[in-house]
């Protein structure tokens, strides 16, 4: 049994360890990939590709470096030129691009069974804290409020008896000077009491803010990121 975790590798690469090293990787970057469409609603097909070809693209340069300390410098050398220019990423892509990371370093290593072992159970965690709904019970029902005020209103105070009948929770987070500083456009975060009565509370606020631009809305899934 204990064999089973043993690397494949011995001190010379042969053709088949490095075909059956690179089909194991592609496969298990198909299956990070596929983990990370279930558990996110969103996602980008580049971001998916990318998680699948990543455990063979570090299995290949793990097996090049193969302990040639010359040769690690001059790949990491050659990677530091990559320059990255992407939108933001949450944590949960960032934790899938780690996860394959890992299972190209332990199939760049000729750790086969451990590499296998780690991405089911890795993707298994996923999927069932996916579906438990872990660590989205906080934001659950939160939205995003936009109010552009006249600079004659006090913003601190003038909407307070409307977010206490409306809302169970508020939070200011942002204040914004427009139109040359005669408006102010506060940014709120909000959790309304009763979601059928979120047009009551926004003709209520546009009584309060003389018609002016009002703006609700879903936050967004990548609000935070690492």
């Amino acid at each position: 049994m204990s064999t089973i975790f043993q690397s494949i590798l011995t001190s010379t690469l042969t053709p088949a360890t490095f075909f059956i090293c690179t089909a194991v990787s592609v496969v298990l970057g198909l299956l990070i990939a596929l983990c990370y469409m279930k558990t996110c609603k969103k996602h980008n097909a580049g971001f998916v590709t990318t998680i699948a070809l990543l455990p063979a693209v570090v299995q290949i340069v793990i097996m090049l470096v193969n302990g040639n300390l010359g040769a690690g410098v001059a790949v990491a050398g050659a990677f530091s030129l990559v320059r990255f220019r992407s939108i933001p990423g949450t944590a949960r892509e960032i934790c899938m691009i780690f996860i394959a990371l890992a299972a190209g370093l332990a199939t760049g290593m000729g750790y086969l069974a451990f590499a296998v072992c780690f991405v089911i159970v890795t993707a298994l965690l996923a999927l069932i804290y996916a579906k438990m709904g872990l660590g989205e019970k906080a934001s659950k029902g939160k939205k995003s409020l936009v109010i552009v005020i006249p600079e004659t209103l006090n913003y601190t105070e003038v909407f307070d008896d409307l977010f206490k009948e409306y809302t169970e929770s508020n939070e200011l987070v942002s204040v914004k000077t427009t139109n040359m500083g005669s408006l102010f456009k506060l940014s709120y975060e909000v959790k309304l009491k009763d979601a059928s009565r979120e047009k009551e509370f926004i003709d209520a606020l546009r009584t309060r803010n003389g018609n002016l631009e009002i703006q609700c809305a879903k936050l967004p899934d990548n609000q935070i990121n690492l």
